[in-house]
C-alpha cells in the first residue's frame, strides 16, 4: 500500500473522526518546525507526513479510495470505488489540503510557511518563521518550559454541565438515553457552522446521583480554543414507594397495631416488576426493620451483587378505645407481662 497513513497518526484502521481528531492534535504540536528549532528539516518532512495523513483519513472519499487502493488509487491510477468498469483513473482527483490550512483550522493561527500544498514534495523547501504561524508570543509559549510536556496547548473552555434526570427503574436497570445536541463548529474555510448531533448516554446499572458522564469536545469550537467537554450528571427523581440509601432501598409498609402485634405479610413489587412476598412473624415495633438481602440497588462495581431492601413500618395506632377494649388490652398485656 505504501505509505502507511494510518501508522503516521498512530491510529487503528477503525479510527473515528474524534481519534483521528485526538492524534492529529497531538502529533502536530510535538513535530511543528516551529518547536524543533535544532532539528527543523527532519521536523518539517514529519510534520508534512502528518498533515497528509490527517488529510486524507479525515476525509470520507479520500479514505474509502485509499483503503481500497492505497496511494496509487490517490494519484489518479485506479478508478475510485463504484465507479465501474468504464471509469478511468483520471476520475478521482486527489487535491491535497496544504498543512497550514489544517493547522490553521485546528489551532486558529495563521501561517506564512510557504510550500506546505505541495504536500508530497520534498521536505524542507521552506521553513517556518519566527513571525509565522505562531507569531512571536505564541511561539515564545513553546519555548517557556524545559522538557515534551512543557508546551503551552490553547486554551480549553470550561466543562458544560447538564443534568440528566433519571428515574430509580434506570438506574436501577440500567438504560440507554439518547440525547440531540446543536453546537457550533469550525468548517474546513475556517467559518462556525451550526450542526446537530444525537448522543448515547449508556446508564449503567446502580449508578448513584452526581454521576458525570462525559464527552470530550463536544461543545462550541471557536478559534484559539479547544472546545468544551459536555459533562451529563445524573439526577435521580423521587419514587412513589422506594427511597434509596446507598446501595439499599427502603420501603415503609402501613401496618395497625393488631398487625404489628400478630404477624403481616409484606406484598411488593420490585423495581424490575417482580413480586415479593415477605412474611413478617417478629413483633413490629416502631423501630423495627425487616430486611431482606440482595434486594436493594446494584453494585455498579459488582453489578451481579445487589444491596439489601430494608422494610420499615409505619404502625396506625388506634385514635380511640372503648372502655371494653381497654379492659381486654389490659387483661392480655398484664397476662403477657407475667408470663
Amino acid at each position: 500500500m505504501g505509505v502507511d497513513y494510518y501508522k503516521i497518526l498512530d491510529v487503528d484502521r477503525n479510527a473515528k473522526d474524534d481519534d483521528l481528531k485526538k492524534a492529529y492534535r497531538k502529533l502536530a504540536m510535538k513535530w511543528h518546525p516551529d518547536k524543533n528549532p535544532n532539528n527543523k528539516k527532519d521536523a518539517e518532512a514529519k510534520f508534512k507526513q502528518i498533515s497528509e495523513a490527517y488529510d486524507i483519513l479525515s476525509d470520507p472519499q479520500k479514505r474509502a479510495v485509499y483503503d481500497q487502493y492505497g496511494e496509487e488509487g490517490l494519484k489518479g491510477q485506479v478508478p475510485p470505488p463504484g465507479g465501474g468498469s468504464d471509469s478511468s483513473s483520471a476520475n478521482f482527483q486527489f487535491n491535497p489540503r496544504s498543512a497550514d490550512d489544517i493547522f490553521s483550522e485546528f489551532f486558529g493561527f495563521s501561517s506564512s510557511f510557504g510550500g506546505m500544498g505541495d504536500m508530497g514534495g520534498r521536505a524542507g523547501a521552506s521553513s517556518f518563521s519566527r513571525g509565522g504561524m505562531f507569531g512571536d508570543d505564541i511561539f515564545s509559549q513553546f519555548r517557556s518550559g524545559a522538557g515534551e510536556g512543557s508546551a503551552h496547548m490553547p486554551r480549553k473552555s470550561a466543562p458544560i454541565e447538564i443534568i440528566l434526570q433519571c428515574s430509580l427503574e434506570d438506574l436501577y436497570k440500567g438504560t440507554s438515553k439518547k440525547m440531540k445536541i446543536s453546537r457550533d463548529v469550525i468548517d474546513a474555510n475556517g467559518k462556525p457552522t451550526k450542526v446537530e448531533e444525537i448522543l448515547t448516554i449508556e446508564i449503567k446499572p446502580g449508578w448513584k446521583k452526581g454521576t458525570k458522564i462525559t464527552f470530550p469536545a463536544k461543545g462550541n469550537e471557536q478559534r484559539g480554543h479547544i472546545p468544551a467537554d459536555l459533562v451529563f450528571i445524573i439526577d435521580e427523581k423521587p419514587h412513589s414507594v422506594f427511597k434509596r440509601d446507598g446501595n439499599d432501598l427502603v420501603f415503609t409498609q402501613k401496618v395497625s397495631l393488631v398487625e404489628a402485634l400478630t404477624g403481616y405479610t409484606v406484598q411488593l413489587t420490585t423495581l424490575d416488576g417482580r413480586n415479593l412476598t415477605i412474611p413478617v412473624n417478629s413483633i413490629i415495633s416502631p423501630s423495627y426493620e425487616e430486611v431482606v438481602k440482595g434486594e436493594g440497588m446494584p453494585i455498579p462495581k459488582e453489578p451481579s451483587k445487589k444491596g439489601n431492601l430494608r422494610i420499615k413500618f409505619n404502625i396506625k395506632f388506634p385514635s380511640r378505645l372503648t372502655s371494653e377494649q381497654k379492659n381486654g388490652i389490659k387483661r392480655l398485656l398484664t397476662s403477657y407481662s407475667s408470663t
